[in-house]
């Protein structure tokens, strides 16, 4: 189904999956459509850049549209050849095996540069990898590079979740005196009005997430997970999200509830009624982590468990808005606890689905201001 984007009012988001898959990033884009429909009256036009991806033809209201096949003339087809906003939800591997969507960006190129009326938005959720020299990530981080900078560079605004990449973009990638704007992600589970101080919750403590990320909780951070719950008294744990496969029916002594996948709506009343919420996650990119949002949003104790170097940025220090697992600052204690909760739902509310979607709206409005696009390709 090709799009007709033939009002101002309409947007087109590309993301590599929607619901009924399990994609943070088909939910953030999800979420914030529906936000951008409610305050400003934009309709989205979602476009899948998945071929394998199966599910319906429309979502909450909004049409889907799917590439049969990663091409760029697919894509070409599938995008109006009139007035239109896209928006990009861009991390290399969601729309390429090996993070090199070549498809992706020629299409884009030859889609921007045919109209004027043609504006394009990217959202840089990730940049490119790294790792190690016997690892692919290593090989082909040069061209996920290359790509991203082409992008970066057709794009008429770039955007990203944190400092870090916003860092790769001006310095490395664009060399730009306007710094890239940040826009930390939001909760995906709800923004709760009304929750209780962390004294009337129960004792209880949340692991949410993708599984590779609750995997490590329990095999590399199971010590400091133990220490924590020593300390908040903690009387269970509740593992949301798809089956690990693990033995973990007890934590310590402590009992472990896996409730295996469940909606937002459950998962927003589990957090709502816990006092901690653990993760195992580089701090220099708890900005761009939607279950550290969702902690934030929550107003629990978000518990940080990470083996990186720590850094203070985007705002996020040790301490004050996250307990560090295993911190040097002593025992974690409730009333800590509740000043650290405090912090980290106030620093959420500088940047929550509403005020996001007030953001987007201004960029995807944005007059061109300068001709970026790039007639060539690397």
């Amino acid at each position: 189904m090709s799009i007709q984007a033939t009002k101002l009012s309409v947007l087109v988001q590309i993301v590599p999956r929607l619901h009924p898959a399990i994609d943070g990033l088909g939910d953030y884009a999800l979420n914030l459509a529906r936000q951008l429909r409610q305050d400003f009256g934009i309709e989205t036009h979602f476009l899948v850049g998945d071929p394998t991806w199966t599910g319906n033809s429309e979502i909450k209201g909004f049409p889907i549209s799917q590439v049969s096949e990663r091409s760029a003339n697919i894509l070409l087809s599938l995008l109006p050849s009139g007035k239109c906003t896209v928006l990009l939800h861009y991390v290399g591997y969601g729309y390429a095996t090996r993070g090199c969507p070549f498809w992706l960006v020629n299409g884009l190129h030859r889609w921007r540069t045919a109209s004027a009326n043609h504006y394009l938005v990217t959202m840089f959720h990730e940049v490119y990898a790294s790792g190690s020299p016997w690892t692919s990530a290593f090989w082909l981080s040069p061209w996920q590079r290359k790509l991203a900078a082409r992008l970066a560079r057709l794009s008429d605004k770039a955007l990203t979740t944190n400092q870090i990449i916003a860092q790769i973009l001006d310095q490395r990638i664009l060399d730009k005196p306007t710094p890239t704007p940040i826009l930390p992600v939001f909760s995906n589970i709800g923004e709760p009005k009304q929750l209780l101080p962390l004294a009337e919750r129960p004792r209880q403590l949340i692991v949410f997430g993708t599984a590779g990320i609750r995997r490590r909780v329990y095999q590399e951070s199971l010590t400091s997970l133990n220490q924590i719950c020593d300390q908040l008294a903690i009387e269970r744990i509740y593992d949301v999200g798809l089956p690990l496969g693990l033995d973990i029916s007890h934590v310590n002594g402590i009992p472990v509830v896996a409730t295996g996948k469940i909606g937002a709506a459950a998962v927003s009343t589990l957090l709502s009624n816990a006092v901690a919420g653990f993760l195992d996650y580089p701090t220099h990119l708890l900005a761009k982590s939607t279950i550290f949002a969702a902690y934030c949003a929550h107003r629990l104790i978000p518990v940080v468990a990470t083996t990186s170097t720590i850094f203070q940025i985007d705002g996020l220090e040790a301490g004050k808005h996250y307990w560090l697992a295993g911190s040097p600052a002593g025992k974690l204690s409730l009333a800590t606890g509740q000043a650290i909760a405090d912090n980290a739902h106030c620093w959420y509310q500088t940047h929550n689905l509403s005020i996001q979607a007030q953001s987007f709206a201004t960029y995807l409005s944005q007059k061109k201001t300068t001709e970026r696009v790039q007639k060539h390709y690397y």
